[in-house]
């Protein structure tokens, strides 16, 4: 059964001080991170990682601007580290497949060692579809990460020749979502209200109530709740990910909460929203520093001991190993946010929705 190396990291442990204590997993290895700017979870991520001498860090943005800045930051404290920026746009497929194109057309990167999905929206307040016809939180959050993984498999297949089974990993940066949430098969783009979704489908009403979402059974689209949706996709997508990967090349697929943190990932959400959220950082969930928002992260990119009893179950939950909370592993998923099942279902819909299907 999978386990951590470090049961006194908590959710206050810094990313830096995980790096230093897996540095070996770092050092001469090649890393992907999405979603990098300064204020965000995505720079502690990269800041954390160049820390220990990666070859090559390669920072992922839809604004190259912004991913400019995060680069020209990072090297000013670790100037011996090389840097590569990468603009895609995970909302649109075929900047995925062209930022995916970009990746593998480098020669002098032939294998990538980690990948750490960061990149999300959060609270777009009106139901919105992507270029491609796919409800924007979904379309970015779970296929844009999931269609640039399989597109660059060949070089973390790769990568695999020279590294410890396990070693080679796609991390993905969920929620809390997993823990109150499944997925909405019968209506990915909300059209449906709720209320006339099947049961095991609907949210959790109570908990929508307790952040400040009271009396959505009427309501098809819920900011928050085409959030979590996609949240749950990205546990989804490591457990069947790891179903195809794991046993025949020794990839390990995992996904976690990196915490509630102060970042520009709330910069759609509605006023009362955010007046609801204070109030839960009050009273639920403990703020915590971009370092330790990005240290869970680090835990499931490195920690070796995540890799061993890999598939195997627990009786109260399938999975186990596979989301992680607070830098240890979570027990805390909804069954259906860990489920096999699911998952095989959850790649099924994806390879359907980007028109192409996947096998190494």
């Amino acid at each position: 059964m999978a386990t951590t190396t470090h049961p006194d990291f908590t959710d206050m442990t810094e990313a830096l001080e995980v790096a230093e204590a897996f540095a070996s997993g770092i050092r001469g290895k090649t890393v992907i991170v999405t979603g990098v700017n300064r204020g965000g979870i995505g720079f502690s991520t990269s800041q954390a990682f160049a820390s220990q001498s990666p070859s090559l860090l390669i920072i992922t943005g839809r604004n190259p601007v912004k991913i400019q800045e995060s680069t020209d930051a990072l090297r000013a404290e670790f100037p011996n580290v090389n840097y590569r920026g990468l603009t895609v746009d995970l909302s649109i497929q075929q900047s995925v497949r062209d930022a995916a194109a970009e990746v593998m057309s480098w020669t002098d990167v032939p294998t990538i060692n980690i990948v750490v999905n960061s990149a999300g929206i959060m609270g777009i307040q009106e139901r919105t579809l992507s270029k491609d016809g796919i409800e924007l939180h979904f379309a970015t959050n779970h296929l844009g990460h999931w269609l640039l993984a399989c597109l660059i498999m060949p070089k973390l297949i790769k990568a695999t020749e020279s590294n410890p089974k396990g070693a080679t990993r796609i991390v993905n940066v969920s929620a809390a979502s997993p823990q109150v949430s499944g997925m909405r098969w019968s209506d990915i783009n909300f059209e449906k209200k709720n209320k006339d979704l099947p049961k095991d489908e609907q949210p959790d009403y109570e908990w929508f109530a307790m952040c400040g979402c009271p009396d959505i059974e009427d309501v098809s689209f819920v900011p928050l709740d085409g959030y979590n949706r996609s949240k749950v996709a990205n546990v989804l997508f490591g457990i069947a990910a790891n179903r195809r990967l794991y046993g025949k090349y020794g990839i390990l697929t995992l996904s976690l909460h990196p915490g509630i943190i102060e970042t520009e990932l709330g910069r759609n959400m509605s006023l009362k929203d955010l007046e609801a959220f204070a109030e839960l950082r009050k009273s639920v969930f403990k703020p915590r520093t971009l370092g330790a928002g990005a240290s869970t992260s680090l835990v499931a990119a490195l920690d070796p001991k995540l890799a061993q009893g890999v598939g195997e179950s627990r009786k109260d939950s399938e999975n186990w190993g596979s989301y992680l909370d607070n830098c240890q592993i979570s027990g805390r998923a909804h069954p259906l946010a860990v489920s096999s099942k699911e998952a095989e279902r959850l790649w099924d819909v994806s390879e359907k929705l980007v028109g192409q299907a996947f096998a190494w």
